[in-house]
């Protein structure tokens, strides 16, 4: 028994040493950039850097717009298909899945191919089209998470009896769903919307090839340029990945328990 307790401990400080060494070494890096001391300098010309300012602000809106999108569309089909159609599930979570097995350029030359300007929808020719199609390529890098999270939710209450009694108080189906259902499962909603945010924050693919002014690209553009300030940009991403899995984390403590209620 104590020697499995001692193996057990030497298996986590190896992995702990894994993970939070190069951590530790990047950060000590980054904050080497004034001669012979230690200072945040890397982060406060990061910081001040209007193109940081920019297109972190421009992912943080994509990734709104693209956690409004993943709700309208998950929210109501998952809904749906533990209602009325669960023979269907398979067939969706299979396609839920596919963005996982299918490169993000394989996405983005499509894009090209299909809504180019020499094509019928140019959609690719404005600054609209082109955002709003980034948007939508995002929704799809983040359905597999986003579907999977509010269908765990969806299992911890008893969608079948919520729609009914919200029916015989003559409620329709937009109100049972935004009312009902989606304050139920807000917890997994969130959860959804966070690790949305991670993605969208730190893509570079699709962005990219759109020349989107987004966060991925700067990252990019900055470490082929720079010495410390990529290090100190690496470290900020760090932060507010783990910030986001820390939020839901602490959201999953909110999270209904039961999770086996008949349907």
């Amino acid at each position: 028994m104590k020697s499995g307790k001692f193996w057990a401990w030497v298996t986590f400080i190896l992995g702990a040493a894994y993970f939070f060494v190069p951590l530790i070494a990047t950060m000590e890096f980054s904050m080497r950039m004034k001669r012979g001391e230690y200072s945040f300098e890397a982060y406060r010309v990061v910081l001040g850097d209007t193109r940081f300012q920019e297109s972190f602000t421009f992912s943080v809106v994509a990734a709104v717009f693209t956690i409004i999108l993943g709700v309208l569309l998950v929210v109501p089909t998952a809904y749906w298909i533990r209602l009325r159609l669960p023979q269907l599930r398979p067939v969706v979570e299979f396609v839920t899945l596919l963005p996982l097995v299918i490169p993000a350029i394989v996405i983005v030359f499509g894009y090209i191919r299909m809504y180019g300007s020499n094509s019928p929808l140019p959609f690719l020719s404005s600054d609209m089209g082109t955002n709003a199609l980034l948007v939508i390529g995002y929704a799809t890098l983040a359905l597999p998470y986003m579907y999977r999270a509010v269908d765990t939710g969806l299992r911890t209450i008893d969608v079948r009896t919520l729609t009914e009694a919200a029916q015989i108080l003559g409620a329709g189906w937009t109100t049972i769903i935004s009312r009902v259902i989606l304050p139920n499962v807000l917890i997994a909603v969130l959860s959804g919307a966070f690790l949305t945010f991670a993605i969208v924050i730190g893509e570079f693919t699709i962005a990219s090839l759109l020349n989107r002014p987004a966060f991925g690209p700067y990252l990019q553009n900055i470490g082929a340029n720079r010495a410390y300030e990529p290090a100190a940009l690496a470290i900020i991403a760090f932060v507010i990945t783990w910030g986001c899995m820390s939020v839901i984390q602490v959201l999953s403590r909110f999270a209904p328990k039961s999770a086996n209620r008949p349907n």
